[in-house]
């Protein structure tokens, strides 16, 4: 660079500038380490750490005062934990209870057990019971493993049933067990009569049944009077003929409503109940004979656009 036409002055300065940057090699100006750096720093103020982390736990010491001398106990702040682990379970109160019973089950399996058919008949919950119990969706099959736990369960012998397990599954049995509902006999009165009740579609009849010679009185009128078919005739009196009992008894009836037929089947119902309150011993070969069970059957009602209950109308083509 020419410099001549500079002032002395600016032109010293300019060559002692060169001549000190010559000097300096070039490789250690590029190693060259600064004198003085921003140092980081890497912990954070009292206040930006009060803010983040937990309180500090203030631990008691042996009298009881904490780290400055108060006398408050301690406080521990802690997270919510599950009521039971079956909480992450789509259903947790079905599998609280299913394991439950299974625990119980593998608990008293060394238990002495009753015969299939001597265990004691319990009637337990219905699903829909127990899914408005639990408010949980559970299905059948799942109900059904429950349910198979608590029959194990019930063959369990009464003399050494434990506590716990009779416990759990009372909470399983219905409110009303129908198995232990027995029927209430008929008792005979101070002539030796018994009253049976028997009833058959719109037909009702009461029959009074007493020791005899095998006399049949039926709203006053014989038992060909009062039934002119054959067949109805058999069925008033078929409890006592399907015993052998027609000449060992008296009967007296009254039937009303219905026709012929329905009169003769109430009556028939009637007569097994009544025989059954002299000879109880007689209930299995009444129940097979058909004089101890209600017929629930009845007319069918004519609907609308039917000829009858299900008749059609003759369909034509025009």
């Amino acid at each position: 660079m020419k410099t001549s036409w500079l002032p002395a002055s600016l032109r010293e300065g300019l060559r002692c500038a060169s001549s000190t940057q010559s000097t300096i090699p070039r490789s250690l100006l590029r190693n060259r380490i600064p004198l003085s750096s921003p140092s980081k720093s890497f912990t954070t103020t009292s206040q930006l750490r009060d803010s983040i982390a937990a309180p500090e736990i203030n631990f008691p010491d042996e009298g009881g005062r904490g780290e400055n001398g108060s006398q408050e106990p301690p406080k521990f702040f802690a997270r919510l934990v599950p009521y039971s682990p079956s909480y992450f379970t789509a259903q947790p109160s079905y599998t609280d209870n299913l394991l439950q019973l299974q625990n119980l089950l593998l608990k008293y399996s060394k238990l002495p057990v009753v015969q299939p058919g001597e265990a004691p008949r319990v009637a337990w919950r219905s699903l829909m019971e127990y899914r408005d119990q639990t408010g949980e969706g559970v299905r059948s099959s799942k109900y059904h493993k429950i349910v198979e736990t608590l029959h194990r369960l019930n063959h369990i012998h009464p003399s050494v049933m434990p506590p716990d397990v009779k416990e759990a599954m009372d909470r399983y049995k219905r409110d009303v067990n129908p198995h232990e509902n027995v029927a209430k006999p008929i008792p005979i009165d101070q002539y030796g009569r018994a009253l049976g009740v028997g009833r058959r579609k719109s037909s009702t009849a009461r029959a009074y049944l007493v020791e005899g010679t095998g006399e049949v009185l039926i709203n006053g009128k014989t038992l060909a009077e009062a039934f002119g078919r054959h067949h109805d005739r058999e069925s008033a009196i078929w409890a006592l003929k399907a015993t052998d009992r027609i000449d060992k008894y008296n009967l007296w009836a009254l039937v009303s409503g219905g026709g012929t037929t329905g009169q003769a089947e109430a009556l028939t119902l009637a007569v097994g109940k009544a025989l059954l309150s002299h000879e109880p011993a007689l209930k299995p070969a009444l129940r097979r004979a058909g004089c101890v069970t209600r017929d629930p059957r009845k007319v069918e009602r004519k609907k609308p656009g039917h000829v009858k209950a299900r008749k059609m109308p003759a369909w034509v083509k025009r």
